[in-house]
């Protein structure tokens, strides 16, 4: 009895599908592997990747060409003296909390905002025809508009400078937006190919989107003079153009914070219908603190309404609401006569550090009888400079002199101090002599 039930529990187990236990354990092993183990490594962000290099050399000579932020004479980061007594008005401040700001932000920045790129006096601002959102600064009120532009424009194109800032095609990419360029840098005059941007813009299909730096071009620092400006808006007009103003450097290019805004100020004056990204990084030296503004020109009140409640459809399931703090530096700064007084000093300063900076660098070069031309050091403006050095010269003198500047040959003017620039200058000489 006992064998026949042993006899029935093998002919049993001898039917059952049994996996050999060979491929138990592969089974196993690939069960317990990581679902991120085939994830693709991409390539590091050129600029940050610069600023790793750099900060993990440990050469006593090294220098930062790469980062765009302001430096000091000793090449130190500068904190603006108005924003620290700012904040220490805002700390004593009993009437604020850190509740969370409305979706759009606080209204006062953003109002204080659109006054400083349009003017105190401006008509689409009295008429109530001007949308606006407080922003992640630039990169955040880029993004904020790429996602606007691809819900109420269907099927525009966006069309940016050649060169532009890198971050601006991942921007638009993410933004699911259809890109194109159009000319702009001219190698052989180390300027602008303004016939080829006009060209181009002429050519462009209506209803498209044309990206345009309000001042201080990143990366080349080429702007248009005031009557190229006005035959650029004469081109978005008659080809039905929507002009998307990236001001990022307002003040800071110059030193005025009026000169700065003319080409936004010009195409409003215009009638043009436009988008607006501002960043308070560059000229309030608020990098982390993320303050920007995104602004809509339109042509009424129902429009502007309508495109208000977009932007905040967007904004609330991307971040919800924007950060307190450096919008209320900001604020403070653009509506208090005095802060304000003191903040266009510093800013001045700033500025003129920087273009004392291009003309030391030109000297140096041309007492050098470095090959070529320079004058483009000093026709060039804001914190960029387009040197026209190739990338076998630039990676000649990071690894000879260990000074860091991203491959295009851009250099950020505000890593050139006195002290260091006649070396700088010696390591392009030899760059361009030998390489």
């Amino acid at each position: 009895m006992t064998m026949d039930v042993t006899n029935q529990v093998f002919e049993r187990i001898s039917k059952l599908k049994i996996a050999p236990v060979n491929a138990y354990i592969a089974n196993e092993t690939s069960s317990s592997s990581s679902a991120f183990a085939n994830v693709a490594t991409l390539p590091p962000d050129a600029i940050f990747f610069t600023k790793q290099r750099f900060k993990e050399d440990k050469d006593p000579r090294k220098i930062n060409l790469g980062i765009g932020a302001y430096r000091t004479e000793e090449g130190k980061p500068y904190v603006l003296k108005v924003v620290k007594k700012v904040e220490a008005e805002l700390l004593v401040d009993d009437s604020l909390n850190k509740e969370y700001l409305p979706i759009g932000g606080d209204a006062g920045f953003v109002l204080a905002s659109q006054k400083s790129i349009l003017g105190n006096n401006s008509k689409p601002l009295e008429e109530g025809r001007v949308a606006g959102v407080q922003a992640l600064s630039g990169t955040g009120s880029l993004r904020i508009v790429g996602n606007l532009i691809k819900n109420i424009l269907p099927g525009s194109i966006i069309y940016k400078s050649s060169p532009t800032w890198g971050n601006h095609k991942k921007i638009f990419a993410k933004a699911g937006l259809q890109q194109r360029d159009y000319r702009y840098w001219d190698p052989k005059t180390r300027g602008l190919d303004f016939d080829g941007m006009i060209a181009d813009l002429e050519n462009a299909p209506a209803r498209s989107v044309i990206l345009l730096h309000a001042c201080a071009h990143n990366p080349t620092g080429v702007d248009p003079t005031q009557d190229q400006w006005k035959k650029i808006c004469q081109v978005v007009k008659k080809r039905s153009l929507i002009p998307f103003f990236d001001s990022a450097y307002q003040g800071y290019a110059s030193g005025s914070l009026d000169k700065d805004a003319f080409a936004v100020r010009y195409f409003v004056e215009q009638g043009c219908e436009m988008f607006i990204a501002q960043s308070f990084s560059k000229n309030l030296g608020l990098y982390g603190e993320r303050a920007g503004c995104v602004s809509v020109i339109t042509s009424s009140q129902s429009a502007r309404k309508a495109v208000d409640t977009q932007l905040r459809a967007i904004i609330r399931p991307m971040y919800s609401n924007p950060p307190k703090h450096g919008a209320y530096i900001a604020k403070t700064v653009l509506t208090k006569p005095e802060r304000f007084k003191e903040w266009v000093v510093e800013l001045s300063a700033m500025s003129n550090r920087i273009l004392s900076m291009r003309s030391l660098m030109r000297k140096a070069l041309e007492d050098l009888n470095t090959p070529g031309t320079w004058n483009h050091i000093t026709d060039q403006i804001g914190m960029f400079s387009y040197t026209g050095l190739t990338a076998k010269q630039v990676a000649y003198i990071e690894k000879t002199y260990h000074v860091y500047m991203l491959s295009s040959g851009r250099v950020s003017m505000a890593g050139v101090t006195s002290k260091n620039v006649k070396y700088i200058c010696e390591a392009i000489n030899d760059a361009v002599r030998n390489q």
